[in-house]
């Protein structure tokens, strides 16, 4: 493992300017690369190497104007074409910058790890147009803060319930973001025992558990490692998921299939959701230097628990004495929840979360987890607490509000959707327009914050002021176990079970996608743009992955008895019951056609409403499939 003390993390804000930075390059010469780092609307990030004296000599040019990349090969369609793809690359100097090193690559003079700068950056089309997430981010960071400013001003009634005395005093508003990294890590090529995981989950045998092995080693280094970039690790442990780890016969762990969680200190949104890309880095760098693999998929393994990535969003304010202040928190911690903006941020994103969901969960994979059972949000509803003094940890609902009595700064929303592979510019971006929306109609309404506590808690049948009739939002309760299925979709709404489901909440809801294009911060360009990006994701997938993985499930799905000793009239059911669905599932004949061929032909004749239908029974016979072939395993002996 490297000398943590000799290498080059960070480069501030402060410290990217010459001749500054040529001083710190020239004294790290292990830095032997400069890599922009772009983000598309699919989240993917631009790398590529370019040598620090070129950097270094085109500094000037190299910051005004980026390098240019090509547009059609990152996704940004109807923006950046095959025949319109000018995307030029400018690096954000208000960030800051990491040095990301190679551990199998070290440098002959130095002796320590070829390092690489990697420099966040926006995307701009054409030479004039900002595009991809970071400028939305940035863009909504702007709208929201002037705008709750103005409307904090021209609502002066909403500073009787908050620790401010005068918006005189404030000289800058700042969103603050972080968010709960969760993995799972294992050996190479081993393959998941679905039903010791689940028993390990159900008994809770690995949660906060002692680390062993080489995955405690990599835990710890990747703790220290992070810790060497700046980014204040609040905590690294086991999660729920995972099985014990053996002692192979060569002295190794073996059988390695676990997953855990490493979180961080709070930053700025912008650079929260920088750090989201480069720790992801980091952990699968050095998980991989103890041969070990780690995934962040949403749903790794079905059955078991999957990855979240929760995240936590504020609103504090800057004074001019330097003090910072929470927006959200009211004046008497013991006497309400929050104060008014607080307030109006929950509504706002309980009521347009049809339209940020889509930029939340945006795969299958990110819809797999998100199911009864697993702790994960599965309907449009919050939790704020029973009482001030006694604040909720409801894990059962989508988005909570985390505060403490001592601390007026800690308080916050969690908002508990979001999975590793989000893109987590996205989510905050669209999660804070949806807040503005909440804020402005709170305040414009005069409301107190039990009045707006009451708008939250407002039965089904009522009208609200902001809130739609026919819905509830807020329950303390734990929505798995109190609610039936049918109940929770009669007071939260029915939730999108595929991602054609999820993204038809744009053309469902043309008001809520309003609050979105607001000041033009997400214009309907990009809208369709991300919404032709996600669609094609998952036509592709369901077409080439999801339907050949499923082939495979079916074809290994065999007759186990040879003769009739060997079998049961158990097994004689559970066989013709197996043949059923293998047939329905694959087998095409003359006169009629399979469920996979059905799906195939669905997409490629774009009808992707019966496509998505298809898929839920797909994935439903998929389900009864396997445990019918698990039962009718279990039976032979």
């Amino acid at each position: 493992m490297m000398s943590f003390e000799e290498v080059l993390y960070t480069i501030q804000p402060d410290q990217n300017k010459m001749p500054q930075i040529a001083e710190i390059l020239k004294n790290h010469p292990e830095v032997k690369f400069v890599s922009l780092n772009g983000v598309d609307l699919g989240g993917n990030n631009t790398d590529e190497r370019i040598p620090i004296g070129c950097f270094l000599e085109e500094f000037d040019n190299f910051i005004s104007k980026g390098i240019q990349t090509d547009g059609s090969s990152v996704v940004l369609p109807k923006i950046a074409e095959l025949n319109d793809a000018k995307v030029d690359l400018i690096p954000d100097t208000s960030v800051n910058w990491y040095v990301d090193y190679n551990y199998n690559h070290f440098d002959e003079e130095t002796g320590l790890p070829v390092g690489t700068l990697r420099i966040p950056s926006y995307l701009i089309h054409n030479g004039k147009n900002p595009v991809g997430s970071r400028i939305l981010l940035k863009n909504t960071i702007d709208i929201f803060t002037a705008g709750l400013m103005s409307l904090i001003k021209d609502n002066p009634y909403v500073l009787e319930y908050m620790d401010i005395d005068s918006c005189d005093t404030v000289d800058e508003i700042v969103l603050t973001a972080a968010t709960e990294l969760e993995f799972w890590v294992k050996t190479p090529d081993d393959v998941a025992d679905v039903e010791q995981l689940s028993t390990s989950q159900v008994l809770k045998e690995q949660y906060w558990k002692r680390t062993i092995g080489p995955v405690r080693t990599a835990l710890e280094q990747s703790i220290l490692v992070l810790e060497k970039y700046g980014l204040c690790v609040e905590m690294g442990h086991k999660e729920v998921g995972g099985v014990k780890a053996k002692l192979g016969n060569s002295g190794g762990f073996d059988h390695v299939m676990e997953q855990l969680e490493i979180d961080w200190k709070y930053s700025s949104a912008m650079q929260a959701a920088d750090n989201v890309i480069h720790v992801k880095d980091v952990i699968r760098d050095i998980f991989d230097l103890h041969g070990l693999e780690v995934t962040f998929m949403a749903k790794p393994v079905e059955g078991v628990a999957g990855n979240g990535q929760h995240t936590h969003m504020g609103v504090s304010a800057k004074m001019k004495n330097g003090e910072y202040k929470n927006l959200f928190s009211p004046a008497d911690l013991e006497k309400d929840f929050l104060n008014p903006v607080g307030f109006g941020a929950l509504l706002g994103i309980l009521k347009n979360y049809e339209v940020v969901n889509p930029f939340v969960s945006s795969s299958n994979d990110a819809l797999n987890r998100l199911k009864p059972g697993f702790e994960a949000p599965v309907c449009i509803v919050g939790s704020i607490g029973h009482s001030p003094e006694v604040p909720s940890r409801n894990r059962t609902v989508l988005i909570g509000l985390v505060r403490d009595s001592d601390n007026p700064l800690a308080t916050r929303f969690e908002l508990r959707a979001p999975n590793p592979k989000s893109n987590t510019f996205l989510v905050l971006a669209t999660s804070y327009l949806a807040m503005l929306d909440g804020i402005k109609a709170a305040l414009k309404a005069g409301k107190t914050p039990k009045e707006l506590e009451e708008e939250l808690s407002k039965k089904p049948e009522e009208a609200g002021f902001y809130f739609e009739k026919g819905r509830a939002y807020r329950s303390e309760k734990n929505v798995f176990d109190e609610y039936s299925e049918e109940e929770r979709h009669r007071l939260f709404g029915k939730p999108p079970t595929t991602v054609w489901e999820n993204i038809s909440g744009f053309r469902e809801y043309p008001e809520k996608v309003k609050v979105l294009t607001q000041n033009n911060v997400i214009n309907e360009k990009v809208i369709e743009s991300y919404e032709e990006a996600i669609m094609m994701q998952w036509a592709t997938e369901l077409y080439n992955r999801i339907i050949p993985n499923n082939m495979d499930i079916v074809r290994e799905c065999v007759k186990l008895h040879k003769t009739d000793d060997e079998r049961t009239d158990l097994d004689v059911v559970h066989w013709e019951k197996i043949k059923e669905l293998r047939l329905f599932l694959m087998k095409d004949s003359l006169s009629r056609k399979s469920l996979f061929t059905r799906i195939k032909e669905a997409l490629d004749a774009k009808d992707y409403n019966t496509a998505s239908e298809l898929q839920i029974t797909m994935k439903a016979k998929m389900a009864e499939l396997v445990e019918t072939f698990s039962e009718y395993r279990k039976n032979l002996f």
